[in-house]
């Protein structure tokens, strides 16, 4: 019997490989060989080396497609945020945050206070590392999600749309308190967001302390349910400070005369 081929079977392990959506393992195998001839790695030492690289493509491409479908509106990690520059409640809640218990145990972080303090980076954030921890994640501000409740609700589709919402692990309903909305979108706002209570977790971030959010929702009522139900069991930061932005637009002038 004459020898096989190295080349050959590499060939054919390359072409499995691709046939199989592999790829991770296409790129990594002549190195990986390299590694073993080099090493005198055992033929199981390989494949286990080979299997983790695959795995790890295959994990790190799953974090992209979660990050996307989340539709942050820019990409802020945690790494990037300025801790010295948060506000204090901030900086002291900000390790306990990082682990995302508040995820895994369905309960709701609140984050209020003045513009430009860090509350939407913040919320960013942990929305991208829950991606990158494998929950699912939903970015909306209110508004917007708003919109799609009322287009939703007229389209007949409503309900499709409600279960989608209540299943993702969190969402981020940013800018709660800029646009004010009438009784009925009051209304579709709470029910949307009553799916959720208890169950899953959602971050809200806004300007507005709780006892101002009747200037936004004329119904007093549905104002307390709606306090009532987000802050059940919630983590509530208080993020009023100086604005980092405005701080970085006088330094921009400052570095300009």
């Amino acid at each position: 019997m004459t020898d096989s081929n190295p080349q050959s079977e590499i060939g054919r392990i390359v072409a499995t490989c691709r046939k199989l959506s592999m790829f991770a393992m296409c790129e990594s195998l002549a190195d990986t060989l390299e590694d073993a001839a080099r090493d005198n790695l055992s033929h199981a030492a390989v494949l286990a080396r080979l299997l983790e690289d695959e795995l790890e493509s295959r994990s790190m491409a799953a974090q992209r497609r979660r990050i996307r479908a989340a539709a942050f509106p820019q990409l802020k990690y945690l790494h990037d945020l300025v801790r010295e520059e948060l506000p204090d409640d901030a900086r002291a809640a900000l390790p306990e945050l990082e682990t995302l218990e508040f995820v895994k145990n369905g309960r709701n972080l609140v984050l209020y206070g003045n513009p430009g303090t860090g509350k939407t980076h913040m919320a960013t954030a942990l929305g991208i590392a829950a991606c990158q921890r494998g929950y699912s994640v939903l970015f909306s501000s209110v508004p917007r999600l708003l919109t799609t409740v009322r287009e939703a609700k007229s389209q007949h589709k409503l309900t499709q749309l409600q279960n989608r919402f209540e299943k993702y692990d969190l969402v981020v309903c940013d800018e709660f308190g800029y646009v004010s909305c009438d009784k009925e979108g009051a209304e579709l706002l709470f029910n949307h967001l009553s799916l959720r209570a208890e169950t899953r977790s959602t971050i809200v971030t806004t300007n507005l302390a709780f006892s101002r959010w009747n200037e936004i929702i004329p119904d007093k009522v549905l104002v307390n349910a709606l306090v009532d139900r987000l802050t059940h069991k919630a983590k509530i930061i208080n993020m009023t400070g100086s604005s980092y932005r405005l701080k970085q637009t006088q330094q921009m002038i400052k570095n300009q005369i």
